[in-house]
């Protein structure tokens, strides 16, 4: 019945679940609209003329709440903000579990892998790189064009998809990982990090508090088209589910990066084999790149966390993070596997503009 509908009153999964359904994964709910609806972050604001505030300060007066708390209250004394103890508001609860696969296989020790969707802003092909077998699509903001709101787009697409969003945001920065963030990111890569400094920033954007300072202002992500209806909610568990991976690439960045790879709430340390043969000027295999490699290896191992690098490095010993090519790269390979001894094997001329030159 729905193919006779005028393609108006269809959202852009059901547009795709009818042209294209094996991109869409038969678990994810349905979707009136090409992006889901966020959740409300002012859905717990009380309702005006219908709400008492018996601890609310008396008009015109001072409360003294600075010096003194009201009664019951857990945090006594003076406020301090630095020795405040955490309310129990956002505690998921022993049943939540873990919820993001990608966390789930780090933890295991398995190999993870991020497909790069580096140009491409169209949902259909990210829904086919999410659906092709890796772990998490690593969409590309640090050298793309593109906006968060075709980002946002995309992931809505097929939120349930084999392969988790995940980003590269352009640089330690409040607004990229957080509209990362309430998009509906479950792996952030943060690009050159060179002091403890900039990865306590990032981690702090990354996490809501208690471990960081991560605005809880709404987003997709919160919503039930997407993370919205995970056990135990979305605001109480994501600080368990996130993965937040910084990259190391400069000579700054090797120097630190034994006590980056220590700071609370990283996940995984990146070797950036580019950068690092951009920023020391030596190539892969060479003794002095080998070295900077094996630096950023003892920063993962002493740090116990997970160590990436690119995909071809899959067999290297104690790698077990990986970035893996481009939806170009992907679709020359797939082709070249598909087609076999086909494979450029294109009818010669020998006039016009297809002639070989």
């Amino acid at each position: 019945m729905s193919r006779l509908l005028p393609l108006a009153a269809l959202g852009f999964t059901s547009l795709l679940a009818i042209a294209r359904p094996e991109l869409v994964q038969a678990a994810a709910p349905p979707a009136n609209g090409p992006r889901p609806a966020a959740a409300d972050p002012y859905i717990n604001n009380a309702a005006a003329g219908k709400t008492t505030f018996p601890l609310a300060a008396p008009a015109g007066k001072d409360s003294g709440a600075l010096q003194s708390a009201p009664e019951g209250a857990i945090n006594k004394g003076p406020f301090d903000g630095k020795a405040w103890k955490y309310g129990p508001t956002y505690d998921a609860g022993a049943t939540a579990g873990i919820w993001n696969p990608v966390m789930v296989k780090m933890r295991q020790g398995g190999k993870v892998t991020g497909g790069t969707l580096f140009s491409a802003t169209d949902p259909e092909t990210y829904c086919a790189m999410a659906n092709a077998g890796y772990d998490f699509i690593w969409t590309e903001m640090q050298h793309n064009t593109r906006d968060w709101n075709q980002v946002a787009r995309m992931w809505a697409a097929c939120p349930y998809a084999k392969a988790v969003p995940g980003v590269r945001v352009s640089h330690t920065d409040e607004r990229e990982i957080q509209h990362a963030l309430d998009a509906g990111a479950l792996v952030i890569v943060v690009p050159t990090v060179d002091t403890v400094e900039e990865a306590i920033e990032a981690r702090n954007w990354t996490f809501f508090p208690p471990l960081g300072r991560r605005s809880n202002g709404g987003g997709q992500a919160f919503g039930p088209g997407i993370w919205g209806t995970v056990p135990g909610g979305y605001r109480a568990t994501i600080n368990d589910n996130v993965v937040l991976i910084l990259m190391i690439e400069t000579l700054e960045g090797l120097s630190n990066a034994a006590a980056i790879a220590k700071v609370p709430g990283v996940t995984a340390v990146f070797a950036a084999s580019g950068d690092l043969a951009n920023f020391t000027g030596f190539a892969q295999g060479s003794p002095d790149y080998e070295r900077v490699i094996n630096i950023v290896h003892d920063a993962a191992l002493g740090a116990g966390k997970r160590l990436c690098g690119p995909l071809a490095w899959r067999d290297r010993p104690d790698f077990t993070c990986f970035q893996a090519g481009s939806e170009v790269a992907a679709i020359a390979r797939g082709v070249a596997a598909e087609l076999g001894p086909l494979t450029n094997t294109q009818g010669k001329v020998d006039v016009g503009p297809l002639a070989a030159k």
